[in-house]
């Protein structure tokens, strides 16, 4: 129902989260499939409180958990910082959790610190969503809210890419007809305008084709004239060698 759409997702549906306004019936990548069998459940080794708790992504390899700690801190008073690292390596893997103890913090943080630059890197922040979001399936089990455009696997419904307002045909249909039916007078306009545009275009071919012909007209009559000036010249120029060598001819016989 259009008066129930969000641009958010308000509970988590791996089908809608891979369609672009919500409204898709079949899964377009099998990434939605493996979302739609795998059966989540919420890390229990997490501790904090969730609702106080922002979700900070796209980091540099290099950021540590001072860094994260000196950023956040100017939006307000930090209880704990989570940098996630791989088990094995130990490296970053380009995502934290900060928990602040203030709601007005958390609400600060998330307005001002995202798109913001740490070492060179632009941070995507949004609200933590695994034990927020009814029915959260995450994005190495084919779910997530986001996704490149290369992957083909694009999710919708969050912060990065909020839904699509879907099209609503109904509201494009008179109210005192039923749904299956289009006003026929409105058809007809648009087809008596298309014809009147299919008229208008025939005439202004044929205006340009006479234009393009008396053009063509012009310039060969134009080519023919000055043929015949410079036929005249040659004769005249002719005729007047003529006169000298008989001119010549008479004075060499005296």
């Amino acid at each position: 129902m259009m008066s129930e759409w969000s641009p958010v997702a308000k509970v988590y549906d791996p089908l809608k989260a891979g369609s672009i306004d919500g409204t898709d019936v079949e899964p377009h990548d099998k990434a939605v499939w493996r979302a739609m069998m795998a059966r989540y459940k919420p890390n229990k080794g997490v501790t904090g409180d969730p609702d106080l708790t922002l979700f900070v992504a796209q980091l540099n390899p290099q950021t540590t958990e001072d860094k994260l700690q000196e950023v956040f801190s100017k939006f307000g008073d930090i209880r704990r910082v989570r940098l996630v690292r791989d088990i094995v390596t130990g490296f970053s893997k380009r995502y934290a959790f900060v928990e602040y103890k203030e709601e007005r913090s958390v609400k600060r943080a998330w307005r001002d610190a995202n798109k913001l630059l740490v070492d060179q890197y632009e941070l995507f922040v949004d609200f933590e969503q695994e034990r927020t979001l009814q029915g959260w399936i995450p994005r190495r089990l084919g779910g997530g809210q986001g996704g490149k455009k290369e992957s083909g696997q694009l999710r919708f419904g969050g912060r990065d890419r909020p839904f699509r307002k879907p099209i609503n045909l109904t509201s494009m249909m008179p109210q005192n007809r039923s749904a299956d039916r289009w006003d026929s007078s409105s058809v007809r306009e648009e087809r008596q305008k298309d014809q009147e545009q299919d008229r208008e275009h025939g005439r202004w071919r044929e205006k340009k084709h006479d234009w393009d012909r008396g053009n063509d007209r012009g310039y060969y009559k134009e080519k023919r004239d000055s043929k015949q000036h410079r036929d005249r010249s040659r004769e005249r120029d002719s005729s007047r060698k003529e006169d000298r060598r008989h001119r010549g001819s008479y004075r060499d016989r005296e």
